[in-house]
């Protein structure tokens, strides 16, 4: 079976992604990769082995309309590529897991009557999954609130968000002793996603000094992103903060060990991030992206925190009394930190790598016959 696999180019479109593309190479499927050239996800690609087919296509800036014209003809001509390139390698399914960089390739698909599975990852339909979804054969979604603006012709499974395998495999004392952090350390998971969260970083630094003095236990690592490392670098150094307790990292190819080192998780709140700390069974403090199109993130924290599984502070916040209260409360209540940990654990749905990538395989099986 000849299978694409296409994703937009942030990390919470590529890692499940990727997750359901080394599913299906296990189960004896060819898989090719069509995204954005030269860019982070194609590093991500080909680190992994798949080949990397790229079509230049990008999305418009919605606080700049008249860019709608240029990203208009980029996809046009995208998908004309697309629609040779599936015809000339005897593609036999399609799937997109959201992102401009998809609507090219989905599109083809759909004007070859190629078999099209389309996965959402947040409570909200983003943009390009929803003009797909239309003609999809199978809209696979993360939570159920995200079928009632799909619209789409084809059937809507709930399988969950797909997780790399990598995550599961992780003990958790080799993992402390990987970030040199002591085996019965109090263990802050601080990230903000693939490029960082500036205003979330600088915001826990602020509260460095206070957090290591009240919680003589903690160890702190931090995962800045590469666009702020370098200024959060300088201002650990002005602060005088020692690497021992409070270990910055630009990026963390090493998540599961990440995730298995922490006690507490306080990141944004992308829909891949909550089902990796809802599977792996993490209490977190979510801060959501705010500037998010549809504000999808907000309405991902919201059901965790309906669930128990979570606090929320918005960024807005971050400068303020609240978020320190917050994250003083989860660090000081490790009673609370097991409830709400339990509560994760009950939030997530299981085996979605698997689910996904069976229905691909059925798509395909049906289209080959």
């Amino acid at each position: 079976m000849r299978v694409v696999v296409s994703a937009g180019g942030t990390a919470g479109h590529v890692n499940p992604a990727l997750a359901v593309a080394q599913e299906l190479r296990g189960l004896g499927c060819s898989v090719l990769w069509v995204g954005t050239p030269n860019s982070f996800e194609q590093s991500l690609v080909d680190r992994e082995g798949f080949e990397f087919v790229g079509f230049a296509a990008h999305g418009f800036n919605r606080r700049r309309p008249w860019t709608l014209l240029s990203a208009a003809s980029r996809q046009l001509a995208a998908r004309s590529a697309c629609r040779r390139w599936l015809r000339d390698r005897g593609v036999q399914a399609v799937a997109c897991f959201g992102g401009y960089a998809t609507l090219a390739v989905g599109m083809a698909a759909i004007a070859l009557k190629l078999p099209l599975l389309v996965h959402e990852q947040n409570a909200r339909i983003g943009l390009a999954n929803r003009l797909l979804a239309k003609n999809a054969d199978v809209l696979a979604i993360s939570y159920a609130q995200a079928a009632a603006d799909s619209r789409c012709r084809g059937r809507v499974e709930l399988t969950g968000n797909p997780l790399r395998a990598s995550l599961f495999s992780q003990d958790k004392a080799q993992s402390r002793a990987h970030f040199g952090f002591d085996p019965e350390a109090l263990v802050l998971l601080a990230f903000g996603g693939s490029l960082g969260a500036k205003h979330l970083n600088h915001a826990l630094l602020g509260l460095a000094a206070d957090l290591l003095s009240s919680f003589p236990q903690l160890q702190v690592l931090q995962v800045t992103g590469q666009l702020d490392h370098r200024a959060v670098q300088d201002a650990a150094l002005g602060l005088g903060l020692d690497e021992r307790r409070w270990r910055l990292l630009p990026y963390c190819d090493t998540m599961g060990a990440a995730y298995a080192a922490a006690d507490l998780v306080l990141c944004r709140a992308g829909a891949s991030t909550l089902a990796e700390l809802g599977a792996l069974a993490k209490p977190s403090l979510l801060v959501p992206y705010p500037y998010a199109a549809a504000d999808e993130q907000s309405a991902n924290a919201a059901r965790m925190a309906a669930a128990g599984a979570a606090l929320v502070v918005a960024d807005a916040e971050l400068d303020s009394p609240s978020f320190a209260e917050k994250l003083d409360a989860l660090l000081a209540d490790g009673a609370l930190r097991q409830r709400m940990a339990a509560a994760a654990r009950d939030c997530a749905i299981h085996h979605a790598r698997e689910r996904v990538a069976g229905i691909i395989m059925e798509l395909a099986k049906d289209r080959a016959t």
